[in-house]
């Protein structure tokens, strides 16, 4: 049994309300905007994201960070997880992504984190895409019990829980 229905349609362009900024699925060819996003940030965000995914690493190499993304498509084109990258209007920057993946530990159904650019930390952007997140999970994804890594649950918490089977 798959993780989300079989006739699940992911949603490929989510405005952020009261900003010029979207979420669309990231791709292989975003490389060159994601790298210097994830490598401007990357102290902050092995913070956040180091003690459960080892990411990003301070060696991370653009070749890396290009794998990764090709992997992220073809997971989001097989429904396995998705990775939306933040952008703006014209699409000349990643500003931050949104992850939502099949549950790693027991007691939800999707897992879903997210993060900005340093220079967006604390400001209307962050707030704007903090309010958006769940309530488009709610609205738009098939989960009865998502979770919120690093914002209902800490990360701390979340490894101490039991994995899922």
């Amino acid at each position: 049994m798959s993780w989300l229905p079989d006739d699940f349609v992911h949603p490929v362009n989510v405005p952020v309300p009261n900003t010029t900024l979207h979420l669309r699925p990231i791709r292989e060819a975003d490389t060159a905007l994601d790298y210097p996003a994830v490598m401007g940030s990357r102290e902050r965000l092995w913070e956040i994201f180091g003690p459960a995914w080892a990411w990003p690493k301070e060696t991370m190499t653009y070749e890396e960070d290009r794998i990764d993304l090709l992997r992220h498509e073809k997971e989001i084109a097989a429904h396995q997880s998705f990775n939306y990258a933040l952008l703006d209007e014209e699409e000349t920057a990643i500003l931050g992504c949104v992850y939502i993946d099949p549950p790693e530990r027991t007691g939800s159904d999707g897992e879903v984190s997210w993060w900005v650019v340093d220079d967006l930390v604390g400001g209307e952007a962050e707030r704007a895409l903090d309010a958006l997140v769940p309530q488009w999970i709610a609205a738009d994804w098939p989960f009865q019990q998502p979770r919120y890594l690093g914002r209902g649950i800490t990360w701390q918490d979340w490894l101490a829980l039991p994995r899922a089977s």
